[in-house]
């Protein structure tokens, strides 16, 4: 067990679906920059922001935390998805590019309920080779910490991590499954609640669409978070007088993040032929 490991690391529930990538090199940032939604060169080191990877089509591939940790280094955080294959994937934009992709497996992610010790926003706090992250707010605290895999074992704890998995959805943050990558434009999952694109950097897969929908004022269906049956399916519809209207994006437990039209007429919904009833979503996520 590494010497710089701390015990509060130790003891945290892993998080196990969650996994990183690692871009480095002297060209790691603009890299990044070129192929993700976000505002990469304009981040400070050791901090971190909302991200996604999206189709030439403007639909979202994944959504991320991106770390920038030093020059040449950028870190993935990826709750969901095959980052094997997501790394296999952006190795065909390297080209000349210096950079290196790689799959961090020496390293382990854990949650907590608790507020950070020094983390603070989008400010990362760094102690030996552990890294600390806020990862909520005032409303509903929460930490994410990464260290060194420590070794035997992990701890894995499903209720914890479907409790993570609902705070992530209470927060707007969506979590979505391979039936749904590739479905949305990053307005629709409300990427824009959590600055998690930018309409004002240069060209990236798919900028042209969501800058076209953003200053247009084209979107017309935005996410919003309902309480529903335990065991929905993404992808599910939502009814609303006996027609569909919407479609579940992102599950955890009897909450649901659905994709429904900004304007709704009254009446009641329903996912499944059971009720469905709209939660309000946390603020204070945003980086």
């Amino acid at each position: 067990m590494p010497d710089n490991l701390p015990m509060d690391f130790i003891d945290f529930p892993r998080l196990s679906g969650h996994a990183l990538l690692s871009l480095r090199g002297v060209e790691a940032a603009a890299f990044a920059h070129a192929q993700f939604s976000s505002d990469v060169t304009a981040l400070p080191l050791r901090h971190w922001q909302w991200s996604a990877w999206l189709s030439a089509k403007g639909r979202t591939l994944a959504v991320f935390q991106l770390l920038r940790l030093d020059e040449e280094h950028v870190l993935l955080v990826l709750a969901d998805g095959d980052a094997d294959a997501i790394a296999s994937q952006l190795q065909r934009f390297v080209f000349r590019r210096k950079v290196k992709i790689e799959v961090r497996t020496d390293l382990a992610i854990a949650g907590s309920f608790t507020a950070p010790e020094a983390a603070s926003g989008a400010a990362i706090a760094v102690e030996a080779e552990t890294l600390e992250l806020d990862m909520g707010s005032d409303a509903l605290p929460r930490t994410l910490t990464i260290g060194p895999a420590p070794a035997g074992e992990a701890v894995v704890d499903p209720a914890f991590e479907l409790a993570w998995r609902q705070s992530d959805l209470r927060y707007g943050l969506p979590r979505l499954s391979d039936d749904q990558r590739e479905q949305w434009t990053p307005q629709q999952l409300g990427l824009d609640r959590l600055n998690g694109y930018s309409v004002k950097k240069g060209c990236y897969p798919g900028q042209e669409i969501v800058a076209r929908t953003h200053f247009l004022g084209k979107a017309k269906r935005a996410l919003q978070l309902l309480r529903v049956t335990d065991g929905t399916a993404s992808g599910a519809k939502v009814e609303q007088n006996g027609a569909a209207i919407g479609t579940v994006a992102s599950v955890a437990g009897d909450l649901a993040l659905a994709v429904l039209p900004l304007e709704m007429a009254e009446g009641d919904l329903s996912v499944g032929g059971a009720e469905a009833h709209g939660v309000p979503l946390l603020e204070g996520l945003a980086r």
